[in-house]
């Protein structure tokens, strides 16, 4: 319980003080319209064919905060919030979007790299918290240690996808505001671009309070497993 509350609860709680200080900021900048008033949507096209991307097609989605770029069928998809919303915000997040889809159309290395582990880690994610039970119950009653140590390794591949996914999401954002910086048809004063930053600073910090908890978790459960190793 001692490693548990200095490892898990510090990273817990500064999770939650991120997810807020993130919706929080979102919240606010949705609520400033662009002085171009520009739809997410718009972004998201101008910016892809300014990089000469023309094959990749911008799309709404349900939900809030499900804005991703799907590589596999060359989508940016917006939630229906920042497709159709002509905010600071959602000119931010739709121009992020498009930074990933920038990064495919480069072969964006770190990004190629996440890419090949998606299907590995998504296996991984849905067994790994049955396999650490169970893994976790058996070293308990002094059976075998090897399921555990299973589950660490598979806590150790979430963790470097986690760490991987850091510069791709940083890119993305640099790509992002450079572009809506040098295009003044889309963000027309340094205060948009200004909360733009801003916005996409505390997505982007989500990501590495992520990382970090996937790596306080992994020191837990090896910490517990190389303990009871030595014991």
């Amino acid at each position: 319980m001692g490693i548990y509350l200095i490892i898990i609860v510090p990273v817990l709680l500064l999770s939650m003080f991120v997810q807020w200080r993130f919706r929080n900021k979102f919240s606010k900048y949705a609520e400033m319209q662009l002085s171009s008033g520009l739809s997410g949507k718009e972004v998201a096209e101008r910016m892809l064919h300014d990089n000469g991307i023309f094959d990749v097609k911008v799309m709404s989605t349900e939900g809030q905060l499900t804005d991703h770029y799907n590589p596999s069928d060359r989508t940016v998809n917006l939630s229906t919030d920042v497709y159709y919303s002509r905010s600071v915000a959602a000119a931010a997040v739709a121009a992020h979007e498009c930074g990933h889809a920038v990064q495919h159309a480069k072969s964006y290395t770190w990004l190629n790299l996440r890419s090949t582990m998606v299907p590995v880690v998504s296996i991984s994610s849905n067994l790994l918290q049955w396999v650490l039970l169970l893994g976790v119950m058996l070293l308990v009653f002094a059976i075998t240690p090897v399921v555990l140590a299973i589950g660490v390794v598979g806590l150790a591949l979430v963790t470097i996808f986690s760490i991987i996914t850091l510069p791709v999401e940083f890119d993305a954002s640099n790509r992002a505001l450079a572009w809506l910086k040098n295009n003044n048809g889309v963000m027309q004063t340094q205060e948009e671009n200004a909360q733009a930053k801003d916005a996409l600073w505390w997505a982007a910090m989500t990501y590495v309070v992520a990382a970090i908890g996937a790596l306080a978790n992994l020191l837990y459960y090896a910490s517990m497993l190389f303990g009871r190793s030595r014991d």
